[in-house]
């Protein structure tokens, strides 16, 4: 039996009934990163002492049949985005080199609570910005499907080690479609919840308004497993919104099919420009949800044509808010040559940011600067509001909405580096979900005739995860996609 290649509910089974134990998972798993991540690159930190504290600690829950959850025991990877005490948390950047928290970000805080096994931190896109984690200050991440191509970003360190088997699961981070974009280039499943559904507390900010926490996946059970133990009300937050959560792995359970569901397709996200493969691959899914008794109603999207140009204001305004944090003196890299205090906060960003976040830094401080912030970041938060106001409205007649995740599978390594607007278009089909806070997932739905995943996107209402997990449970179970694994 191959331990690496199981999911969270078929791991957690056979530790209940004894088969394996924790050790032994854990043990499975790192002997797996030995082997293979030498050519995918997915992680930056490997702890294994620490892994395996944690897994006796589960063994011993286990044992005495005390406080177990689905988690219970279960190795995990995380996103180096969250701060981890004792562990380096760097956010891929040389700024935040060797720099070891003393706190728990609340989501790590939770997946300890539920009895998780931490591996260590993966790989991302500095900061979190961009869509290919080639913005990384350390290494390359390399698709375990096709190593000579992208994972997607930011957080492709996160899907890698899934598509891998390098972890059961992992947390990341979506602002923009960092978590589905990447799911879908891996051909794994990810989950960005409502905004305010799980807390930010800890994670360090790319974007306040736009950033959420989320699980990447071998399938829809294990996302909803993961949801479960990570979202709920944090004092900590303030964007924490005090809203129950379900049980969404228990929904699951009852096999509700997308019968009479109305799922609805947006004109504005089949356009022309689309991977062919991409397009023939979705209409496909599309097919099975129709043949399992969903209704297509098609629904407008109008100002959808505007989402990148926004989201590219309102992200790099707030980034450029969030990184002043970054000077220097508390904590992190700080330039030994400076003249006085502004020479060292020059030097020490200079040296600490890489070329894109300082590219999103200035177009942040310049869309805020005086004389400015009418014409560029109100403007974009006005328009943002009737983005919102879209989705409002196509939710009124449909229950789901389902759009490709991404115009293209995975591109090759160094294909878009030197050409940022058309690395930002890998997430035209993602922004619009973070702008409107609602919940969006990436299921794999097919591949390309050279044997690429591809992912299929579906956007719920706020808060209503739960009929989002069914719909792509309900397609999940009618297809054979999920179950194809990457070779290495």
């Amino acid at each position: 039996m191959d331990i690496t290649s199981l999911t969270i509910h078929e791991t957690a089974a056979l530790l209940a009934k004894k088969e394996v134990s924790s050790v032994q998972v854990t043990e499975a798993y790192i002997d797996r990163i030995n082997a293979v991540d030498g050519r995918v690159g997915a992680y930056l930190t490997v702890t294994p002492e620490k892994a395996f504290r944690a897994a006796r600690e589960a063994d011993e829950r286990i044992s005495r049949g005390v406080d177990v959850t689905p988690l219970t025991g279960v190795p995990v990877s995380i996103k180096d985005i969250f701060c981890t005490r004792g562990i380096k948390t760097t956010c891929a950047s040389r700024i935040l080199e060797g720099f070891v928290p003393p706190y728990d970000a609340t989501v790590i805080r939770k997946l300890k609570h539920a009895g998780a096994v931490i591996l260590g931190k993966v790989n991302m896109d500095e900061f979190a910005m961009g869509s290919s984690t080639e913005n990384s200050a350390f290494q390359t991440t390399k698709n375990p499907w096709a190593l000579d191509r992208v994972p997607g970003g930011s957080s492709g360190g996160s899907a890698a080690s899934v598509a891998a088997g390098e972890c059961a699961a992992s947390v990341g981070t979506d602002t923009g479609g960092s978590i589905r974009q990447p799911a879908s280039c891996c051909g794994v499943v990810g989950l960005k919840p409502t905004y305010g559904r799980v807390s930010r507390y800890g994670m360090i900010a790319f974007a306040s308004s736009l950033d959420q926490a989320g699980p990447i996946t071998k399938d829809v059970t294990d996302a909803a497993i993961m949801l479960g133990a990570i979202a709920g009300l944090d004092p900590l937050d303030s964007t924490s919104i005090s809203a129950p959560v379900p049980d969404y792995a228990a929904a699951l359970k009852t096999g509700r099919g997308v019968k009479g569901l109305k799922v609805g397709i947006p004109k504005e996200y089949f356009i022309d420009g689309i991977d062919s493969d991409v397009s023939a691959a979705v209409a496909a899914a599309l097919d099975v949800l129709k043949r399992e008794g969903a209704e297509l109603i098609p629904v407008n999207l109008p100002h959808t044509e505007y989402a990148v140009s926004v989201y590219y204001l309102v992200a790099t305004a707030e980034a450029s808010s969030n990184l002043a944090r970054f000077d220097g003196v508390r904590y992190g890299l700080r330039s030994a040559d400076a003249a006085n205090l502004i020479d060292m906060y020059k030097k020490s960003r200079d040296a600490g940011f890489g070329s894109e976040v300082k590219r999103r830094i200035m177009l942040g401080t310049y869309a805020l600067s005086a004389g400015y912030y009418d014409a560029y970041y109100k403007k974009a938060s006005q328009v943002r509001s009737l983005i919102t106001r879209d989705f409002d409205e196509a939710f009124k007649v449909c229950d789901v909405i389902a759009t490709p995740t991404a115009p293209t599978p995975a591109f090759k390594l160094g294909e878009k580096v030197s050409d940022p607007l058309t690395m930002y278009l890998s997430d035209i089909f993602t922004i619009s979900c973070n702008l409107a806070g609602i919940p969006g997932i990436s299921v794999p739905c097919g591949f390309t005739s050279t044997g690429l995943p591809i992912g299929l996107q579906i956007l719920g209402r706020q808060f209503d995860e739960q009929t989002l997990l069914q719909a792509a449970s309900a397609y999940e179970r009618s297809t054979q996609w999920h179950l194809k694994k990457a070779v290495l």
